[in-house]
């Protein structure tokens, strides 16, 4: 394991950031991944009677048409290939591969391994919202303030 470097990656005139993709856009990546995330195996394929009766539990388990998977995959899909490149890197940065002072050679290798299933490739980590809010962390971002606005 890398030894992590407490400083932000980011330029130092302060006006740059590291960042192709708005820290909004990934901290809400991270929501919607960590709703993903607290999914479970489907115990009931029909249960054949009221969800409400079920004290709506059917929402908690994994389906095939499920709106939350959906969702962040077509959010993943309609950013830029540059955004899907940093959100690579992020998740890549924030699991403890690279330090903080490697984000333009992880940034590099993420634009090299870029192609067309990159929200497959990310809803396939298990950790993904940690890793991408870590890997913000990293670079000097927080959701804080975007999660306390969605309350």
């Amino acid at each position: 394991m890398q030894q992590r470097s407490t400083q932000p990656a980011i330029p130092d005139d302060g006006d740059e950031s590291p960042l192709t993709i708005s820290p909004e856009k990934v901290c809400f990546i991270i929501i919607k991944a960590r709703e993903f995330d607290a999914k479970k195996e489907v115990t009931e394929p029909d249960p054949g009677s009221n969800p409400a009766d079920d004290k709506d539990a059917a929402v908690l388990e994994e389906h095939e048409d499920d709106p939350v998977i959906e969702e962040i995959t077509s959010l993943i899909n309609s950013v830029s290939e540059d955004e899907q490149i940093d959100l690579v890197a992020l998740a890549w940065l924030g699991r403890d591969d690279y330090s903080v002072d490697d984000w333009p050679s992880v940034r590099e290798e993420a634009a090299r391994a870029h192609n067309r299933r990159t929200a497959e490739y990310l809803l396939g980590m298990p950790l993904l919202a940690d890793f991408l809010e870590e890997g913000l962390s990293m670079l000097g971002f927080s959701c804080e303030d975007y999660e306390i606005e969605r309350l």
